[in-house]
């Protein structure tokens, strides 16, 4: 097993975990940890699908990223005082 195969696993069970956790009712979906982990694992899968020019793949973990991302950005933004 390569390194890469070992990120992109990590990156889909850290998707899946968020995603099982949240199916479950251990975890909500606007919470930073659930938007932190989807984030994480489809950052890192991008970035295997870039690497290997996987474009499909590539249009959903990035997309994926990205709205995690800007799910991310506005929990953080109602946490700061104003």
């Amino acid at each position: 097993m390569h390194a890469i195969d070992v990120v992109e696993i990590v990156g889909a069970v850290t998707i899946l975990v968020a995603f099982a956790a949240a199916q479950a009712g251990k975890l909500q979906q606007r919470t930073i940890t659930y938007q932190l982990l989807n984030l994480l694992g489809s950052g890192a899968l991008a970035t295997i699908a870039a690497m290997q020019l996987s474009w499909g793949f590539l249009l959903l973990e990035g997309s994926w990223a990205v709205i995690s991302l800007l799910g991310l950005r506005s929990l953080l933004r109602r946490k700061q005082p104003n």
